[in-house]
């Protein structure tokens, strides 16, 4: 098992850093400015973010996710996704790398038709519009997908959508064009047979955007939405793939994702650490530095060796996907989903606590950062459920012993 990355990946590498050095990181301030500036109600995207778009461009820094744009597979895509993830709000828009529109186009790539690709995919690829995923229902348990209730019925030449959705990320941004909504079409198939994907334009009529939902007090630029679709009408040429393969697109589709998420989240874990140190070296209590105090010392450590351990699952899983695609590697994704934000909570925990009342504050990044790590605890599936996958696996070894 080699996880040396490819000379393709350390040349990304290199000149990803420098990008981050020189435009990412100084940004930040203009970009919370600018947010600040235009209120939390506001939606658009910040010309600063606009600016590195292009820059990234500029330097072929774009579309790094998908392999047939960058020629990456994902263990070479891990640490460059784990760079971008130091600046979880800025990097990845800025080489168009940003979740939900990733999984999206992988799904539009794999299963959507020449006409879907030519309408949706094409404009993705080219960062001028944004979409989103409403998958997750207020009613019901999503962790269970068979329980979404939403439906898509076919009359004729068209489907029928009813139903309602929340959390679909990037709804609120004047850029999304088009959503991938999951539901029920044949409620009496196989319970996996049951659901399908459809691509219904943001302004189709019967399409209606309720309200943002902030995340912990914090409210994304591009948001996260609860959306009522009521009786909404469109082709049945925007149905994805086949009709009742919506559950396995949508494995399909959080497979990877997953491992995105999780590859970022060690990024924000990385940079908590190195806040944590600098803090702890320039700051005095009780007569010494704060890294003289045995317990910071002991959050140091701690955190160094969670973040290497969870970085080698990473890689794993990663070098799993790529020779075995996401069913071979089912086990270590589920088990990076629960354990990489878990980790970089606790490393930003630890962070904050070193920072003292300044932890807490916008003056450092830390708390926001605490609350999307948090919050990735839940998103693509709560950590209970890909437990609950790993321990299914585990005890499938002991099956007959357990039968007796």
């Amino acid at each position: 098992m080699n996880f040396d990355p490819s000379e393709t990946a350390r040349n990304y590498l290199d000149r990803l850093e420098e990008f981050m050095t020189e435009f990412v990181y100084p940004a930040e301030e203009v970009y919370a400015q600018q947010r600040a500036q235009a209120g939390p109600d506001d939606h658009e995207l910040p010309p600063v973010v606009e600016d590195l778009k292009r820059e990234a461009r500029r330097r072929g820094l774009w579309n790094l996710f998908l392999p047939d744009a960058a020629g990456l597979g994902n263990l070479d895509y891990a640490p460059l996704a784990e760079l971008t993830g130091r600046s979880p709000y800025l990097a990845p828009e800025a080489l168009n790398c940003a979740a939900p529109d990733t999984g999206n186009m992988e799904l539009l790539h794999l299963f959507g038709s020449d006409e879907q690709k030519a309408r949706w995919l094409a404009p993705l690829l080219d960062g001028v519009i944004r979409s989103g995923f409403s998958m997750t229902e207020p009613s019901v348990a999503s962790s269970d997908a068979r329980n979404i209730a939403t439906s898509i019925v076919r009359d004729g030449g068209d489907y029928v959508v009813n139903g309602t959705k929340w959390w679909t990320t990037g709804a609120a941004d004047p850029r999304c064009k088009v959503l991938i909504v999951m539901g029920k079409s044949d409620p009496s198939a196989a319970t996996y047979r049951q659901q399908s994907m459809i691509l219904v334009p943001v302004d189709a009529p019967g399409v209606r955007i309720v309200r943002n939902l902030p995340v912990f007090g914090y409210s994304d630029q591009h948001g996260h939405c609860e959306i009522e679709f009521s009786d909404v009408r469109v082709p049945a040429t925007n149905l994805l793939g086949q009709e009742g393969a919506g559950f396995a697109m949508a494995q399909a589709r959080l497979g990877p994702g997953r491992i995105h998420h999780s590859m970022r989240a060690v990024g924000m874990a990385e940079r908590a650490l190195e806040l944590m140190c600098a803090r702890a070296v320039s700051r005095t209590a009780f007569g010494k530095p704060l890294a003289a105090q045995g317990v910071v010392r002991q959050q140091i450590a701690e955190s160094r060796m969670e973040i290497e351990q969870v970085r080698l699952l990473v890689l794993k899983a990663a070098w799993l996907i790529d020779r075995h695609g996401a069913k071979g590697a089912a086990t270590e994704i589920a088990a990076i989903k629960v354990m990489a934000p878990r980790v970089a909570e606790r490393v930003l925990d630890r962070a904050i606590q070193v920072h003292g009342g300044a932890g807490v504050s916008a003056d450092f990044p830390l708390a926001r950062m605490w609350a999307t790590a948090r919050i990735l605890r839940i998103a693509d599936g709560p950590d209970e459920v890909h437990i609950r996958s790993v321990a299914r696996t585990e005890l499938a070894r002991y099956a007959e012993s357990v039968r007796a």
